[in-house]
């Protein structure tokens, strides 16, 4: 019946107060630089200021305005009263007759264990602090086993199989009512709710397995590995974190111009780890076991059950046909990859999966001149906040607002909080922008709803609350943030997930903003993204930083034509990893290895050379 609970963050946020329009989040209102024809907003000034130790001033609170989240103990506290509130509502629910009530004594069981859970799914990635990190870990696995509980709890089940049951009742329910309930009992289909006692138990103890091999998979794949810093030549070296003997390697530094580079980090970053390939198979076959046990031929048949797709067949069609009417083009995009390596390094001309990458943007930029640096200046961070704020207001009546947060409410100093504020409707929300690079951050762009908004029983509405996580640079004392266009269509995307947050202001949590079907889960954010190609829309805020000069029309609409070289190749990979991604999860036992799968969809869906990750082949020879 929780199905979304962990999978995207949600949390309370008590105390969180909304400051008159014009406070400046408590950063400086003059920015360092001198500003020529242009005049920031609040909003702009605030994410355009320097970094700079913020005073805190008050009685300290916790982590999003939670009291108790002051110390990581605190998670513990919150568990427990999660905990004791959701056996209150159960037994509420299982004694409540067929009604709407029902529906929302459901709604609050969900509210009750998302806001601990999802918050602390947020936490345990993104806390700097190693404490409050695992303290957070402990709470998901307790809350999400609770979950799991729930969803095979046949006397919950039944009073809401009763109401499904009254045809009479059912009629009377507005179409939002009918629709969660439906989805709720969804919820327990999928999770074996109709299995015998001794089969449900082990349906709840493979969920939890699956919980913490997900988690213990993805903290692996973001680990950086190292190697010997002797093997590498002494001139790439300074292009990685070197700790004693080692040099280590925590991304793929594809867009590196130097060739061995990009080789060198696509071999040892990717260097097979026996631990994760285990953690993988594990994961793969107890997710097979779990969608066999409820009833599934394979995991893919549940995973798409209720989508539009609806059957991994389908979806495999669709995928082997729009690999077969791009090939053509893909291979004609890698043809002018490779005569652009060959040209920049006659040596080693041969097109490998770490070229992609950096060969396209070559391409694109020679073609178009759209040298990223030609483009940074005009979008300062505080430049794309205040066009997204122009925009927001033109289109939806909306405003954003920096606030000053209180001491202990935010997991880092340079973290920004945004009240969203709508002309008529007056608050809607929260955004806490989390936009700066830090030691053990995850280098990855994206959106966690932290509390979801929900009518609640006293007639007052549930603000939403979400964080936006990216990774740009701070800002110097001579440079404010300075945007790619690459980046700023991320924020621009990013954004539009926060105000599906803001706006999707269902009745029920269960459905609230982003946790709506996965097949329109996207629709919003992309849409911000035709925003972000939009002259009419970059003319509004695209300013030099230092003079105010306009972006020209002409850079604009170049940086929109570059976006169709090497577009067929860019889909091909992303077809390459959804049909890898039906594969696995396809089928079982797999006939092959997961790297021999790997290795076989790669070059029939991709093209590009499988290479084994050993740090013995990097410096072979084409």
């Amino acid at each position: 019946m929780l199905a979304g609970c962990g999978r995207v963050a949600r949390s309370a946020a008590s105390g969180l107060r909304w400051g008159p329009p014009g406070r400046a989040g408590g950063c400086s209102s003059s920015a360092p630089w001198r500003w020529v024809s242009t005049s920031w907003s609040p909003v702009g000034a605030a994410f355009n200021a320097q970094q700079q130790h913020r005073r805190e001033l008050g009685k300290k609170t916790g982590l999003f305005g939670v009291p108790e989240l002051s110390c990581p103990e605190g998670f513990q506290e919150a568990q427990e009263r999660s905990l004791q509130e959701t056996e209150r509502l159960v037994q509420k629910a299982c004694t409540t007759p067929p009604g709407k009530e029902i529906v929302m004594i459901f709604d609050q069981l969900s509210d009750a264990l998302c806001r601990v859970a999802d918050l602390a799914d947020f936490v345990k990635i993104a806390h700097p602090d190693f404490a409050f990190r695992e303290a957070a870990e402990e709470a998901c696995r307790s809350i999400g086993t609770m979950v799991e509980k729930l969803n095979t709890d046949v006397d919950l089940c039944q009073s809401l199989r009763k109401l499904l049951a009254d045809k009479g009742v059912m009629e009377s329910l507005d179409p939002e009512t009918r629709r969660v309930a439906e989805l709720f009992m969804f919820d327990f289909e999928i999770s074996g709710i109709h299995l015998d006692e001794e089969k449900r138990r082990r349906a709840v103890n493979l969920n939890v397995k699956i919980l913490d091999l997900c988690n213990e998979f993805l903290i692996g794949s973001h680990l950086p590995n190292k190697v010997d810093k002797h093997i590498l030549p002494e001139h790439i070296r300074h292009h990685f974190a070197v700790e004693g003997n080692y040099a280590q390697i925590s991304g793929l530094n594809a867009d590196s111009p130097d060739d061995l580079v990009r080789e060198v980090a696509y071999k040892v970053f990717l260097y097979p780890n026996a631990q994760q390939l285990h953690c993988l198979e594990e994961l793969l076959t107890s997710r097979n076991l779990l969608a066999q046990l409820v009833g599934y031929d394979t995991f893919a048949h549940r995973a798409l059950q209720g989508t539009m797709a609806k059957t991994p067949e389908k979806v495999m069609q669709f995928l082997e046909k729009l690999s077969d009417k791009l090939f053509s083009r893909t291979l004609k995009d890698f043809e002018m990859m490779k005569g652009m390596k060959m040209k920049l390094n006659p040596i080693k001309s041969k097109l490998m999966p770490w070229d992609h990458p950096y060969h396209s943007g070559v391409l694109r930029a020679e073609r178009y001149n759209i040298e990223p640096s030609l483009y940074c200046p005009f979008f300062s961070l505080g430049a794309c906040m205040e066009g997204l704020n122009i925009l927001f207001n033109k289109l939806l009546g909306i405003s954003l607002y920096a606030e000053q947060t209180e001491k202990g409410e935010v997991w880092c100093e340079d973290v920004r909080k945004l009240a969203v504020v709508h002309e008529q409707e007056g608050l809607l929300g929260y955004i806490y922008c989390d936009f700066f690079q830090r030691p053990d951050k995850p280098y990855q762009d994206c959106h966690f709803t932290i509390r979801g908004g929900r009518l609640k029983e006293n007639g007052e509405y549930q603000l939403p609350v979400v964080v936006l996580m990216l990774s740009l640079p701070h800002s110097t004392s001579s440079l404010p943030t300075l945007l790619t266009p690459g980046m700023m269509e991320n924020l621009f995307h990013e954004m539009g997930h926060a105000m599906h947050s803001m706006l999707g202001r269902t009745r029920y949590q269960h459905v609230t903003g982003t946790r709506c079907s996965t097949d329109f889960a996207e629709v919003p954010s992309i849409l911000m993204e035709y925003f972000a190609n939009d002259y009419r829309v970059v003319n509004q805020f695209a300013r030099h930083y230092k003079t105010g000069q306009p972006l020209p029309k002409h850079m604009v609409s170049r940086l929109c034509e570059s976006k169709k070289v090497c577009a067929a190749a860019d889909m091909q990979l992303q077809i390459f990893y959804a049909v890898l991604d039906q594969i696995y999860h396809g089928k079982h036992p797999l006939e092959k290895s997961t790297t021999e799968i790997l290795k076989e969809t790669q070059e029939k869906f991709y093209g590009l050379p499988y290479v084994p990750n050993t740090v013995s082949t990097i410096f072979h020879a084409d």
